[in-house]
């Protein structure tokens, strides 16, 4: 770390008034109450989940960038237009920023109250990805740690009532030459190695580990600069700390790193949003310890997981100790991916009240359809997950609970998992395992109920270990009828 060094003071001395306001004192999201519906009331709940969201509303008035001094084209770098252009709108009250028809280089873009970025059909925001133009950095959460780093491409920090909508490509050109090889040397390496001009490898794992031991040892979020030189990779939308945020429409191509990250959010709607990313950690969208979150009717092609529920890592988000909570995903497609719906593996602040219905997944690539990540580092409470009408087409592994991710059992936070049912989940071809369920034996997995579902053309036996009140009822694996015992007798 020591040639590394540099990247501290320099990002901390231009830390951007974004991230010093973030600092002082801004106010957070509110955080409703959660939920504690009934087992026989669950789905009514998730209706007044979606009723409790506020998807914003705004003013009819229009601003087009191009009124602002933008320029289509692709070169012409419109920083500055589109800047001028959502202060403005804020200033006056509200309304939509317009992104016309055409191609329109850009820098990162930062939203404030009552914007909506509204791009049109056959309109492009085509993103640089010179690392110098997301200086200075802003407080922002990577892999749920926080932390001063590279602004996300679109970022806003305790605003409320902002949107990005439209027909139009968010296009992050990732996948040049610039961000996706600080991944480093990687299994699934897919890029070519960078190298600065004396021969270091430009990898984000020096700084990554750095920033790991600078939160287990509660260094101050400002004194955690992990901008130039850290190559720790932007998401590619991240709203943090704000109210009534709606992703709807729009096209995202090519992320640095997780597409759709809220952090610390109330009411969060994405809809009709189509997730195409096949880098390294491509996750499509991820909440974040985020309150009344609504996804449906998106489509996720992605490099990593499509979805993934998530609430802080390790010592820091036991710190910060707000969970994901009141969650809705329905009538979503995942194509390729790590996994369809995935809660983990930053969980350390917990997970309650999930409900998935109405999805479809299918591709030889697609890892797992439904998984849970943790270990006793993470540990974390995830409790009250309901799952319903999920038809499968290709799959690895239809569900893994995985009490022994990346770490293993390192740590003295062991996880809780509990309350989980899952009802009509059909896989037509499960290329590996049906069931890989593992938990600790001194705390197994909990009140765990799968009914009315069905594998075939199923390959490997199951893995079910350490879980308790198991409850199978009209399963089947290659067309024969399976019970708990039998599933649980096979793994002995």
């Amino acid at each position: 770390m020591n040639n590394n060094r540099r990247f501290f003071l320099k990002a901390f001395a231009s830390s951007s008034l974004v991230g010093t306001a973030a600092l002082m004192g801004c106010k957070s999201a509110s955080v409703n109450t959660l939920l504690t519906p009934t087992d026989n009331n669950d789905w009514s709940a998730a209706e007044a989940i979606k009723k409790n969201i506020k998807v914003p509303q705004f003013p009819e008035s229009a601003f087009n960038i191009v009124d602002f001094g933008a320029q289509s084209g692709g070169t012409f770098n419109n920083s500055h237009a589109i800047k001028k252009a959502i202060l403005t709108c804020h200033q006056q009250g509200g309304g939509k920023v317009i992104i016309p028809e055409g191609v329109f280089y850009t820098g990162p873009i930062h939203l404030l109250s009552n914007v909506n970025l509204h791009l049109e059909k056959n309109a492009v925001l085509s993103f640089s990805t010179n690392p110098d133009d997301y200086l200075p950095a802003v407080f922002t959460r990577w892999e749920g740690l926080e932390m001063m780093g590279y602004s996300p491409l679109i970022y806003a920090y305790g605003q409320q009532n902002i949107a990005i909508t439209g027909e139009g490509v968010l296009e992050g050109n990732a996948n040049n030459t610039t961000w996706w090889p600080w991944k480093g040397p990687h299994k699934e390496k897919h890029w070519e190695l960078q190298y600065q001009e004396n021969g270091q490898l430009m990898d984000q794992k020096p700084a990554r580990k750095q920033l790991m031991v600078d939160a287990e040892n509660a260094l101050p979020v400002t004194e955690r600069i992990y901008a130039d030189g850290a190559y720790l990779r932007p998401p590619f939308i991240q709203p943090y700390r704000c109210n009534n945020v709606l992703i709807e429409g729009v096209t995202i191509k090519n992320s640095p790193f997780w597409l759709v990250n809220p952090v610390l959010c109330n009411s969060v709607t994405v809809s009709g949003v189509t997730f195409s990313s096949h880098g390294p950690n491509s996750d499509g969208c991820d909440p974040e310890s985020c309150n009344h979150v609504h996804i449906k009717d998106c489509t996720f092609d992605t490099g990593d997981d499509c979805i993934a529920i998530k609430s802080g890592r390790n010592a820091d988000g036991r710190r910060v100790n707000t969970p994901s909570a009141n969650i809705v995903i329905e009538n979503c497609h995942m194509k390729e991916g790590h996994g369809g719906v995935v809660i983990g593996s930053e969980i350390s602040g917990g997970v309650n009240n999930v409900y998935v219905q109405d999805c479809t997944m299918d591709s030889p690539h697609l890892e797992r359809a439904i998984r849970i990540k943790t270990n006793s580092v993470r540990g974390g409470l995830i409790a009250h997950i309901r799952i319903r009408n999920v038809e499968v087409g290709t799959v690895k592994n239809a569900i893994v609970i995985n009490f022994f991710y990346e770490e293993g059992d390192a740590g003295q936070f062991d996880p809780t998992v509990r309350d989980i049912v899952i009802d009509n989940l059909h896989c037509n071809n499960v290329l590996d395992k049906a069931f890989y369920l593992n938990g600790f034996e001194r705390a197994p997995i909990k009140d765990f109920t799968i009914i009315n579902s069905h594998f075939d053309n199923v390959a490997k036996q199951s893995i079910v270990k350490n879980i308790t009140d198991f409850n199978v009822e009209n399963v089947t694996l290659n067309n024969q009828s399976i019970s708990a015992k039998q599933l649980l007798a096979e793994s002995i």
